[in-house]
């Protein structure tokens, strides 16, 4: 008699060695593939599932003609409610939520099941998610149906936000009527550091020279010769050269002091740095 060697009848195979005795010790895979055992034929068919997570018009097994094999969507009933509930209130997405996990899962409230028969139970400022599942609860525990359980869970969790809301507004106005000061809230605050960070990328007229130099420390700061807004187009240095003054790039470094026939025109500091310039060339080659 030929082996059977198919890997989905190997347990089944072990048990039938082990009941005629052939195999005198039970192997040490044995009772874990009972346990677990193999998915039937086909390979990769996928097991049988409940309408727990499956849409209800959905069939729980695959159709014998069907001959692409893919696995059943996973839908839950919460998934449903939830996306309708912030189809209609679609600013709740926009509260702010904490994302910091604890040590330990948080455990489930004490009203639940049979006993939640109302949202106020959890407290007068429920969150998206208690609406949510108040309205599966509802649907689950109390057999409504889930349009129903959502309608009644919808209109509780609006009247419970109205609620709160007129009382923040009354508690609001005895205070300002009591003399209490309110100070900036965050979003002002906010608004004041990006006022103040806009302020340092204003180009202002005026610079100070010191402040310049100190933060530009690498930088050689000095004036040159002239006013750098005027612009002759060249006739100045024409000028200048059909004159005989040797023009020069030196810069000038040291702030010209006042005599009291006044400040000296440009061409006689031109003929001072071009004596200087001699001078210094004419040492040189002595």
């Amino acid at each position: 008699m030929a082996t059977k060697r198919i890997a989905s009848q190997v347990h089944k195979q072990a048990s039938r060695l082990l009941r005629e005795g052939y195999i005198q010790r039970e192997p040490a895979w044995y009772r874990a593939v009972l346990d677990n055992p193999p998915l039937p034929l086909p390979a990769r068919e996928p097991p049988s599932r409940t309408h727990f997570d499956t849409p209800e018009n959905v069939a729980l097994t695959r159709p014998s003609r069907a001959t692409a094999i893919r696995p059943l969507p996973v839908q839950y009933i919460d998934d449903q409610v939830r996306k309708q509930f912030y189809r209609d209130h679609p600013f709740e997405a926009f509260r702010e939520t904490s994302l910091v996990e604890g040590a330990t899962i948080e455990s489930e409230h004490p009203i639940r099941g049979e006993q939640w028969t109302r949202l106020r139970q959890r407290g007068r400022n429920p969150s998206p998610e208690d609406a949510i599942r108040y309205a599966v609860n509802l649907h689950e525990h109390h057999h409504k149906p889930l349009s129903d359980a959502y309608a009644a869970a919808v209109a509780q969790f609006r009247s419970l936000r109205s609620e709160l809301t007129v009382a923040r507004q009354v508690a609001l106005a005895e205070a300002e009527h009591l003399g209490v000061e309110f100070g900036p809230s965050q979003i002002d605050i906010t608004f004041r550091k990006e006022s103040k960070a806009f302020e340092t990328f204003q180009n202002t007229t005026e610079h100070i020279h010191s402040v310049e130099t100190e933060r530009k420390r690498w930088k050689a700061v000095f004036e040159r010769e002239g006013r750098q807004d005027q612009w002759t187009k060249g006739q100045e240095y024409t000028r200048l050269w059909k004159e005989g003054v040797r023009p020069v790039y030196a810069p000038v470094l040291n702030e010209p002091a006042i005599a009291p026939e006044g400040l000296p025109t440009l061409e006689q500091i031109a003929q001072q740095l071009s004596v200087q310039a001699d001078f210094m060339a004419m040492s040189q080659r002595i």
